[in-house]
């Protein structure tokens, strides 16, 4: 199994975005890949190409939908509470219609209908994810302090890349923490390996409710 952790930014914001290639070897996940600065045509190419080679799972940092009337959906809400009782922070979870959300959710929603309709070799599954939980919910109480602050502080970056290696997550190379956006790509990485693998399990995840809301979403 190969899986993909893809942290988005809007749609103009190619910079920010980060696509990372794990494969899966027994109860390891193993580097092979990180691509920064990518746009959905490249991201598209790169599915297509990796789908040829063997099932393929995509865990993305994005809003994969949106609450009809706008606001929260159920799952955020309950994402919300559920991080908020570890000691997280609320603003990190953002209805998908909020104003500095609705493009990332216009991005998150084009980019997997545009996967769906790949034509690949092997199964490709999506599942929506969120990188700050699926690592806060992971951490210990003492180690939590980096979970809040690895978006602002490099020291807590590169204690995090670290991390990953107890997370069974290998083989990170060095720069991965120079910046946030590529954590996050490998937390999202992390969380769906959880989701796809069967022999372990996401901390938490609300179950896809088609039409309207059609991913699994977990940490």
């Amino acid at each position: 199994m190969i899986v993909i952790g893809l942290d988005l930014a809007g749609p103009s914001n190619h910079k920010d975005t980060v696509l990372t290639v794990f494969q899966q070897s027994e109860n390891y996940l193993i580097f092979q890949k990180m691509i920064s600065n990518i746009s959905d045509e490249e991201i598209l190419n790169e599915i297509l190409d990796l789908s040829r080679l063997d099932e393929l799972v995509i865990g993305i940092d994005a809003p994969l939908s949106y609450q009809d009337g706008g606001g929260d959906r159920i799952s955020d809400k309950q994402l919300r509470k559920f991080i908020v009782s570890l000691g997280m922070k609320s603003g990190s979870i953002m209805p998908p219609t909020y104003t500095r959300m609705v493009y990332l959710t216009l991005r998150g929603i084009k980019l997997t209908r545009e996967i769906e309709k790949l034509h690949t070799t092997f199964p490709v599954s999506i599942v929506e994810v969120h990188p700050g939980a699926a690592m806060g919910t992971r951490v210990t109480e003492k180690e939590l302090e980096h979970v809040l602050t690895y978006k602002q502080n490099p020291s807590s970056r590169k204690y995090l890349k670290n991390w990953f290696e107890q997370q069974n997550v290998i083989g990170l190379p060095k720069g991965v923490d120079n910046e946030s956006h590529s954590i996050d790509a490998c937390a999202a990485a992390l969380a769906a390996w959880h989701w796809a693998d069967h022999s372990l399990k996401p901390q938490w995840i609300f179950f896809a409710q088609p039409p309207l809301h059609p991913f699994d979403y977990c940490c």
